[in-house]
């Protein structure tokens, strides 16, 4: 078992969008999960998964690692954020899950960290076990956005943390989806913040779903 600074270690050489201040919050605000079933909504390459695992790992709790794998529309080809080294040579496509599949492995995660693969609409009305955390950072899209937070948020239990990605108040730092679905939490009635680092958000949900 990889102590929780040999993870993090391990997270600065992989692949990802998660700077190592938020990366480390992330950790922080997992320890404070009063449950030991948590999800995230999109994996890329693990980086993400090595904080919460390391937070998982600590507690007992499992993480659902949740991602297609193929990346969003930002992560194709003609994009800022293209990887030329994740195209699978079968395909042509981007396919991030063996990189993955290969992070968790050297991680020492595997009984902690457990992937599902496939596109999340599909994969949600089979989920019925209740959320303790959510960690949401899937496609930044508007549609698809919005389709996430509206499938999923309704799974997490009163007294959950909701921990959202990229929310940038200024529309010059990054896409608007995450930053309009996080106010929208916090008007909503459902939600109460509790802490943020750089563009990560932290809140708890106050209320059943349904009521706000």
């Amino acid at each position: 078992m990889k102590t929780t600074d040999e993870l993090f270690a391990l997270a600065e050489t992989t692949k990802g969008f998660m700077p190592s201040d938020e990366g480390r919050a992330l950790y922080q605000f997992a320890l404070e999960a009063k449950g030991l079933t948590w999800l995230e909504l999109g994996a890329w390459c693990g980086k993400s998964a090595l904080y919460l695992g390391a937070a998982a790992q600590e507690r007992g709790a499992a993480l659902f690692s949740l991602d297609h794998h193929h990346g969003s529309e930002e992560n194709q080809r003609g994009w800022i954020y293209f990887d030329e080294e994740l195209v699978d040579p079968f395909d042509g496509r981007l396919n991030t899950l063996p990189t993955w599949q290969q992070t968790i492995a050297r991680a020492e995660l595997e009984q902690t960290v457990i992937g599902l693969v496939g596109a999340a609409e599909v994969i949600a009305p089979h989920f019925v076990q209740p959320l303790d955390l959510f960690f949401f950072d899937g496609g930044h899209g508007h549609e698809v956005a919005w389709r996430d937070y509206r499938t999923w948020t309704p799974k997490l239990r009163v007294g959950g943390i909701f921990l959202i990605h990229d929310v940038f108040p200024d529309p010059a730092d990054g896409g608007r989806p995450p930053f309009e679905i996080y106010e929208h939490a916090l008007n909503s009635d459902l939600f109460r913040e509790v802490g943020a680092q750089g563009s990560l958000r932290a809140l708890v949900r106050i209320n059943a779903p349904g009521l706000g």
